[in-house]
């Protein structure tokens, strides 16, 4: 029986130091690739032996992948084990692989600026601050020391907690388990997706369709209000009242649009880039399409 090939320690210290540099060559393309795949070449070489393997790992790790640098952790555990397994002749295929992290990275990715940006960041800053503004030197020093320490240490025992839990995983692969969190995440990540598309993109078609003049009084008379401060004052008391700024009201295409489904030119365009890129088209050229389109919409006065 051969002998079974495993990741040591040191290996996964290796990964974890390196991870620290997963938006390293963040690009437009697919985002944190590069990273990720430099992140992981350490696992690489340790698991397969001969140059052709190690170029076949690479080429699947520099696939999309784009989430909160510190919360990839977890993933990058995971895909440790998956890794760990497919060298010792589990069959854990690249379908699977990619899987599991596409349908991690967008749920962690919610995660990740709550915590870190919004929270530890703020709390470690405005403690960091008090010290320095009374002259302490100490203020700086901790904020420094602080947050690496629970950036590190986090990174470090997610990243752990993934690759035991990845291993758990694979040790089922005949009753499917792998295939049904596989696409159980998918599923999550798409939800997660499709919640953002909303927020993420925005589109505003301009032309107008009507514009109707208001009875008087229905509006705020510029020419009447009084001036200076008072005259300000006035309008903001009027506006709150539920006059109107214009003497017309103007409705506009956007207008219609969000009487009818709010955001459905966003879900339009968002599945229309999902339909390009299944058809194999360049993201670069997607989103250059994209600034050519805008552009020539916004100079019609379409957008």
């Amino acid at each position: 029986m051969a002998e079974r090939n495993e990741l040591t320690r040191k290996d996964r210290i290796s990964v974890w130091m390196r991870s620290t540099f997963l938006q390293g060559s963040w690009n437009y393309e697919r985002m944190q690739n590069g990273g990720w795949a430099f992140t992981m070449i350490p696992a690489i070489k340790r698991l397969y032996k001969t140059k052709e393997d190690r170029a076949a790992a690479l080429e699947r790790h520099l696939e999309f992948f784009n989430t909160h640098p510190y919360v990839a952790s977890p993933i990058i555990g995971v895909t440790l084990a998956l890794e760990e397994e497919r060298a010792n002749g589990v069959p854990v295929d690249d379908v699977a692989i990619q899987g599991v992290k596409v349908g991690m990275m967008g749920p962690l990715a919610g995660i990740g600026d709550p915590v870190f940006w919004f929270t530890i960041k703020p709390i470690l800053g405005a403690l960091a601050a008090s010290l320095a503004m009374s002259g302490n030197i100490l203020g700086p020093i901790i904020y420094f020391v602080a947050w690496n320490v629970i950036r590190m240490g986090f990174m470090w025992y997610t990243q752990e907690f993934g690759y035991k839990a990845g291993s758990k995983i694979t040790e089922d692969l005949s009753g499917g388990l792998l295939q049904d969190i596989t696409k159980g995440a998918s599923i999550l990540g798409m939800f997660i997706l499709g919640s953002l598309v909303n927020r993420w993109v925005s589109i505003n078609f301009t032309p107008t369709v009507s514009s109707v003049k208001l009875d008087q009084g229905a509006y705020i008379e510029w020419d009447k209000l009084p001036a200076g401060a008072e005259g300000i004052k006035s309008a903001l008391e009027q506006q709150a009242s539920g006059l109107s700024l214009s003497e017309y009201n103007v409705t506009t295409l956007q207008d219609n649009l969000n009487s009818l489904i709010p955001g459905l030119a966003a879900l339009g365009l968002t599945l229309l880039c999902m339909w390009l890129l299944k058809k194999k088209v360049s993201p670069i050229a997607i989103i250059l399409g994209l600034f050519v389109v805008g552009i020539g919409f916004h100079l019609l006065n379409l957008m």
